[in-house]
């Protein structure tokens, strides 16, 4: 249920209003970060009022899921306690969904409950690869720094998805022009030309031909145009949703460049939680369960779970990664010959470290490319539709003195 909380300051009388996701007016108030100088009303949103508004409102993104990190990270590292860390993030994020799930968990955390369980009942914003880094913190009593962590690596990821965005407006904008001109050419160009080359008996070029079945679907069907549109807005708002899927996940590794993103990334979760447990003193076959379970990919949640098997079965940690080093692509190897330092020297967990830190740079660096590799995709885009618009339109001029010239 959607709640309408209305801020009144008692000095200056301004009032602000907000939405907050949530079923209870405790909850809601928590949701909505009162200030101490300000008076309160709630209000019950529901019916058609409440579908408009949840349309309209603010959906939950990467931006409240790095706001919210970074700020617990801020306020546990100052040693303020959960609840309150949890309340003074009320502000700092802009979705109801999120609002509604910090006055809930600060319900939770005042009744005993741990922060991983009380997150782990709000899985749409929270995935398993979140809760169990979580959980991890809690158990090696590095919560804070594993805050920090996720708002880190979730900023990110955010950039890459703000400029994959970005580099996708200019092919979307030549694509929308493109159906401009298909559907004026099919009022135009086409029907002369199509009557011009029937009254000769002369079939039209293969181009002009698909230029219009195309006009004629969309005159026909004009809804289909927005197909395209509305493919690429369920793909951004389900993308977490999406990457979760384990076929989807196969795919997307196999993909140039896209993979290696992919990888790096996984790779890069997945090292910096083993380091932290194992610097923490957990022991070596719980830190690599909760080390899959954080995986961010099957391929990574496969190796740390088999490494785990072999680890039980008596292997060294050396052994058990050599084994199962296909998992881990190209860097398999040198991965290995990092492990077999590690045991040498006991610097495990500097090691690691050095991993992950290895994997977020390298992740940077794309992340600062990023633009530049979706140059290749839009002149490949650009060049199809516009090579075609260019083939389909001038064809039949072009042709038009042979056929002309076969009739006489």
């Amino acid at each position: 249920m959607l709640k309408k909380v209305a801020l009144t300051n008692i000095h200056s009388g301004r009032r602000i209003s907000m939405l907050v996701d949530s079923d209870q007016d405790d909850r809601a108030l928590v949701g909505a970060g009162p200030a101490p100088n300000e008076t309160a009303e709630i209000s019950d949103i529901t019916g058609l009022d409440e579908k408009v508004q949840r349309m309209t409102a603010k959906k939950k993104s990467l931006d409240d899921r790095v706001a919210l990190f970074n700020g617990l990270a801020k306020c546990l590292e100052r040693n303020l306690s959960a609840i309150k860390s949890f309340q003074l993030q009320a502000n700092r994020v802009k979705s109801p969904r999120y609002r509604g799930a910090i006055g809930d968990i600060v319900h939770d955390l005042s009744i005993g409950e741990k922060i991983s369980d009380a997150m782990a009942r709000h899985r749409d914003i929270f995935p398993p690869e979140i809760l169990a880094l979580i959980r991890a913190g809690e158990e090696a009593g590095e919560l804070p720094q594993v805050c920090r962590r996720i708002g880190e690596s979730q900023k990110k990821s955010l950039r890459i998805v703000k400029k994959l965005k970005a580099g996708l407006i200019y092919p979307g904008i030549v694509l929308a022009l493109a159906v401009g001109v298909i559907i004026i050419m099919s009022f135009t160009l086409v029907p002369a030309m199509s009557k011009l080359y029937g009254s000769l008996h002369h079939e039209l070029p293969l181009g002009t031909r698909i230029l219009t079945k195309m006009s004629e679907v969309l005159l026909q069907q004009p809804w289909l145009a927005a197909i395209p549109v509305l493919g690429l807005v369920l793909l951004f708002k389900n993308w977490s949703r999406i990457m979760g899927n384990h076929s989807v996940q196969k795919l997307m590794i196999r993909i140039p460049t896209v993979g290696n993103i992919v990888r790096k990334n996984a790779a890069a979760i997945s090292f910096r939680c083993l380091a932290m447990l194992i610097d923490a003193n957990v022991r070596l076959g719980t830190a690599l369960k909760i080390t899959a379970d954080s995986s961010a990919h099957i391929y990574y949640q496969t190796f740390f779970q088999n490494v785990g098997r072999h680890i039980k079965h008596g292997m060294t940690l050396p052994e058990s990664f050599l084994i199962e080093s296909h998992w881990l692509g190209d860097d398999g190897r040198n991965i290995c010959g990092v492990m077999d330092i590690a045991s040498e020297t006991g610097a495990g967990t500097e090691l690691l470290n050095e991993i992950a830190e290895d994997y977020e740079e390298e992740l940077d660096n794309i992340a600062n490319q990023i633009d530049k590799i979706m140059e290749p995709l839009t002149i490949v885009i650009l060049g199809g539709v516009v090579g075609l618009l260019i083939y389909a339109i001038y064809s039949p001029v072009f042709q038009l003195g042979d056929v002309l010239f076969n009739n006489k």
